[in-house]
């Protein structure tokens, strides 16, 4: 009999290594806790595809809506992003032979801007970040071409010049201004380009991103509405620049020009509020 059984255990012995040899299956213990089990494949120098089972409890699962989402630039603006910041002041003085100093990266921008034209994949935070950017940056080539100018005015037809490329194809500021930018239907545009003027609102000293653009064109909007020295505002009459004249309909598509005001304006102007429009100031915002 105990020959019969040690043959038996030896056989035995002899399976379960054959087994393990192959496939090796381990089992979590079980627990007095009642807990799911997920099969986790692994790979080792013995075994082709081995199996662990572990409590689902001993592995953290990161919920998908847990993920941040990533905002993709369609373009990167960080060299036109440097130069504002290295030639703008925080109230938008600018420092135009700054710019001519670093000529040559501000070309190198301009170039990068002409060979990408945006498509209908871009967002409108996109187009808006890009067009802008452009308009801004050749506005600054403009007078630096020109430079010493005491006015952008002194320019032959500033805004007709047609010395813009984008890919392949030549623009004006006023293509850009009304052709582009004005049909995406936000007033605020009006705020972010720089028409090289005291009067015009002060150029951003930070380029315009799709991530960052809606904030950036609601701080300028507050702080060009809000600035004394270009809108003068009271509960019963306000000053403004001309560019709520010259631009009213964009400024009316929902309400007044007083209801408009009064989405960014420090004090609460009366909807029958006087309405008059300021000399403009035409010289050379440095």
């Amino acid at each position: 009999m105990a020959s019969i059984s040690n043959s038996s255990f030896l056989l035995s012995a002899a399976l379960l290594l054959l087994s393990c040899s192959t496939s090796k299956r381990i089992v979590s213990p079980k627990t007095s806790e009642a807990t799911s089990n997920i099969s986790v494949s692994i790979k080792d120098s013995t075994t082709v595809d081995s199996t662990i089972i572990i409590p689902e409890k001993a592995i953290t699962i990161v919920p998908e809506t847990s993920k941040k989402k990533k905002t993709t630039e369609k373009f990167n603006h960080t060299l036109f992003n440097k130069l504002l910041q290295k030639h703008v002041t925080a109230d938008g003085r600018v420092n135009y032979k700054g710019f001519i100093a670093n000529k040559q990266q501000l070309k190198t921008y301009l170039l990068f801007t002409s060979e990408k034209k945006p498509d209908a994949s871009w967002t409108k935070e996109d187009k808006l970040a890009f067009w802008m950017n452009v308009y801004n940056a050749y506005t600054i080539k403009l007078i630096i071409d020109n430079y010493p100018i005491k006015s952008i005015k002194d320019i032959k037809s500033p805004w007709d010049y047609r010395f813009i490329t984008i890919d392949d194809k030549w623009y004006t500021l006023n293509d850009i201004e009304h052709k582009i930018l004005r049909k995406m239907k936000d007033p605020r545009i009006h705020f972010g380009i720089n028409c090289a003027s005291f009067s015009c609102p002060p150029l951003l000293n930070k380029a315009f991103t799709s991530a960052t653009v809606n904030k950036q064109l609601d701080f300028l909007a507050h702080q060009f509405i809000n600035d004394k020295s270009r809108n003068t505002i009271s509960e019963n009459n306000i000053e403004v620049s001309k560019i709520f004249q010259w631009f009213t309909k964009d400024f009316k598509t929902e309400g007044t020009l007083t209801d408009y005001l009064n989405k960014y304006s420090d004090i609460t102007i009366k909807s029958n509020a006087k309405v008059r429009y300021k000399k403009y100031d035409w010289n050379l915002n440095e």
